[in-house]
């Protein structure tokens, strides 16, 4: 079973989208999948994702409701098989606490599966408007079907 972390800052807008996508796909298509999402910083530890993500994702049927967050940890790395962070400011805060080789190879930019090379990020939305959340959640989702599709 793979086992995937999505990361962004707060875990309350990007990363708990990544995780309720995947939850969903999961269901959806029976897969062996185990998938979790945190921040990289501890402003919303137990919150529930933003109202607006909840609400976006509710209009493509995937719940977010269950989600809270929590903040990122080092035994993240053992946890997990691949760790997926949303912006160049999520990777380099993950890749500091990486202790080897090994965890730093687990860590990369989600949208490096939908545009090789790019370093896109997935921008976030929490100061934008409702355009911007469902700008997010289709990104979020091609690269959530990239996933699936790689194993």
């Amino acid at each position: 079973m793979q086992k995937i972390l999505f990361v962004c800052l707060g875990n309350i807008c990007r990363s708990p989208l990544g995780e309720g996508i995947m939850l969903h796909l999961i269901e959806k298509n029976n897969l062996p999948f185990q998938v979790d999402s945190a921040g990289t910083s501890n402003y919303h530890v137990g919150e529930a994702p933003d109202k607006r993500t909840i609400a976006n994702a509710e209009t493509h049927g995937v719940d977010l409701t269950a989600l809270r967050a929590r903040q990122f940890t080092t035994k993240d790395f053992d946890a997990f098989d691949k760790i997926f962070v949303m912006d160049n400011s999520n990777l380099f805060d993950v890749l500091s606490m990486a202790k080897t080789e090994e965890h730093k190879q687990k860590v990369g930019l989600l949208l490096d599966l939908t545009h090789p090379g790019q370093q896109k990020e997935v921008p976030d939305p929490y100061f934008g408007g409702e355009q911007g959340f469902e700008n997010v959640f289709n990104l979020v989702f091609q690269a959530c079907e990239k996933i699936i599709a790689s194993n």
